[in-house]
């Protein structure tokens, strides 16, 4: 239901806009989010952004160089990423709650309901 795609290779400094498309449920009212996964480190919260499209957070390895965006009628998320550094590199899941979180729920991957599949971004120094 939550499909992510976009990711690829890029060189330092370079831009990638993943997306994540949604079917199947009215994800227009989700709280939806972007974690990464880095080869042997866990699984950690990028952004999220709640049901409105105004309240966004990231964390801040990102911030200033990310921005996540959503178009409800295509039921649709971004991840534009720029100024990509080596440390980057991970794969993107997108992931939906099934309600609307409040901003200090936003990063706590445990209430997020819905994942997609994954989405490798590799970034070459």
């Amino acid at each position: 239901q939550l499909q992510a795609s976009g990711g690829g290779l890029v060189q330092a400094g370079g831009s990638l806009r993943p997306s994540c498309a949604a079917s199947g449920r009215a994800f227009s009212s989700y709280t939806m989010a972007w974690f990464r996964q880095a080869p042997g480190k866990e699984r950690e919260f990028v952004a999220a952004i709640r049901w409105s499209g105004i309240t966004t957070s990231y964390t801040d390895s990102v911030k200033g160089r990310f921005t996540i965006s959503r178009d409800k009628l295509k039921n649709t998320m971004y991840l534009q990423m720029n100024s990509l550094k080596p440390e980057d590199t991970a794969v993107y899941y997108c992931a939906a709650a099934a309600y609307n979180l409040i901003v200090s729920a936003l990063r706590d991957e445990r209430l997020y309901d819905y994942w997609g599949q994954g989405t490798q971004v590799t970034v070459s120094s």
